[in-house]
């Protein structure tokens, strides 16, 4: 497990989803990247969580619309992580993975790209 402050694990976020490619978080519109425990009984447990409309399954989007949310669950991550560069990279895959569902993709495609 991984002891980090909640200030580090946000600076830490923000460097993984600045060094993201253009490509992949040029389009996100409307959406907050959130962190937060998990709580102790919810299962399954997870390490992120989309909360949203998929652009896929849009119809009209915009004025007076809620953001997405991608949830990162600190305490998870944490927990199943032996170093921080380990953590850093479950922090980066599970951020592609979380904005991949944005885009449409399902848990079955994300794993056949390696961000399941």
């Amino acid at each position: 497990m991984v002891e980090i402050s909640d200030a580090d694990f946000e600076a830490m976020v923000g460097e993984i989803y600045d060094s993201l490619p253009d490509d992949m978080i040029g389009p996100l519109e409307n959406v907050a990247i959130l962190i937060e425990d998990q709580p102790a009984g919810a299962r399954p447990r997870l390490y992120g969580l989309y909360s949203g409309h998929p652009l896929t399954g849009r119809g009209v989007y915009g004025f007076g619309e809620l953001p997405d949310r991608i949830t990162l669950y600190k305490n998870n991550l944490a927990e199943h992580s032996r170093d921080r560069d380990e953590l850093r990279a479950r922090v980066r895959v599970t951020l592609v993975h979380e904005i991949g569902h944005y885009f449409g993709l399902d848990d079955a495609r994300l794993q056949e790209l390696g961000w399941a």
